[in-house]
């Protein structure tokens, strides 16, 4: 149990995030402690494309006008609540 980076939660189980996605050559590269379910949003809104060309680090996350409005409503959520993350509708038709 940790404190996810992003949402700012407590107690919840942390999954490691590579800022810069594995992919795009950020295997060794800074990672992020996140709640499963910023991490799994982050990996709902956006490709690997867009988190290496805009989202590589928090503050461009925390920023980010779809992300934001998701932090905003975690951080009001009991750290043992998981919630079904679906895909955005652009990220649905790629």
């Amino acid at each position: 149990m940790g404190t996810c980076e992003l949402c700012g939660r407590q107690q919840v189980e942390t999954t490691v995030h590579h800022l810069l996605p594995k992919e795009m050559g950020g295997t060794f590269g800074a990672t992020a402690n996140l709640c499963i379910p910023c991490h799994k949003q982050i990996h709902a809104l956006y490709t690997n494309e867009e988190i290496a060309a805009r989202l590589s680090t928090l503050p461009e996350l925390r920023a980010d006008e779809k992300l934001a409005s998701f932090i905003k409503w975690i951080r009001k959520q009991p750290p043992t609540k998981l919630m079904k993350i679906k895909k955005s509708k652009e990220r649905r038709r790629k």
